[in-house]
């Protein structure tokens, strides 16, 4: 089989991220970019518009005010943030055509976007000022499986069979010697977006040793937490905790319960936005 880097370089021209993404990648790399020039691009492209105004409208920020215009969501949630959640869109829409055949492609993005919005929460709660970075990397940080069960359906298939001894990327790593977030972050960093975003998804399984960085121990608690609460028939609530992943972060128990209730809630609206079955008609 070939190396991470090997199979990230092919899927990243199997899997394109739309127009609309790359010019609006092109326009905030440019400092002299204003916000008029960032909403000009994003209501050129019906469906990235739409679907901002979808996440600005959802339960992921529930503001009291229904926001109509990409003006007012850019000045509302701002234009770093909405360049997040535009990643976030465009490299969902990247992987629409992934077949079901070999994984369960809800559970796959219910645990995504679990860990997405537990990393958002979590951010917060520490006062993160990037909180929808954090959302975007939790919920990127599983894709690479999609670029396997596309490239390598027979491997996708064994790695499918953890169980309560055996972790996802302990399998993963045994079956195709890299874990598939090692494989995302490699995808995300080809596009050329921001490392901020890919960087912390290398780290998110060495959790044996507390972490140092921020966001690396955001994306681990959330990773175990996620990981837990999708796969309740393989394992027992806070089965992968362990207790430095949340101690690091100053959290206690109930405060993990509060993460999982509210996130829970937010589950399943937010799951519409990003799982691209819920955009086939784009």
């Amino acid at each position: 089989m070939k190396n991470v880097s090997e199979i990230a370089s092919q899927a990243t021209e199997i899997f394109v991220l739309p127009e609309a993404v790359t010019r609006l990648k092109a326009c905030m790399d440019d400092s002299a970019a204003s916000m008029d020039d960032i909403g000009e691009i994003i209501a050129f492209d019906p469906a990235l518009t739409g679907q901002l105004l979808k996440v600005a409208n959802s339960a992921l920020y529930k503001f009291p005010n229904r926001i109509d215009t990409i003006t007012k969501a850019l000045q509302v949630i701002g234009t770093r943030a909405a360049y997040d959640l535009a990643l976030a869109y465009g490299i969902s829409h990247a992987f629409r055509n992934v077949e079901a055949k070999i994984i369960d492609l809800d559970r796959f993005w219910e645990q995504s976007v679990s860990c997405g919005l537990l990393a958002k929460y979590i951010a917060e709660q520490k006062k993160h000022k990037e909180s929808e970075r954090l959302f975007v990397s939790g919920l990127l940080h599983n894709i690479g499986e999609l670029a396997m069960v596309s490239m390598f359906p027979k491997e996708a298939q064994r790695c499918t069979a953890f169980n309560a001894r055996v972790k996802p990327a302990e399998l993963q790593q045994a079956i195709c010697g890299f874990t598939y977030s090692a494989l995302s972050a490699e995808i995300i960093k080809n596009w050329g977006i921001p490392e901020a975003i890919s960087n912390p998804l290398v780290q998110i399984h060495n959790t044996d040793t507390p972490a140092t960085d921020l966001d690396v121990q955001i994306l681990q608690l959330s990773y175990v937490l996620a990981l837990d609460n999708v796969n309740t028939e393989v394992y027992p609530s806070y089965n992968n905790l362990l207790p430095h992943l949340h101690e690091t972060l100053g959290l206690a128990h109930e405060d993990l319960e509060d993460a999982l209730d509210i996130t829970n809630l937010q589950c399943l609206s937010v799951m519409s936005l990003f799982n691209p079955s819920a955009f086939m008609l784009y």
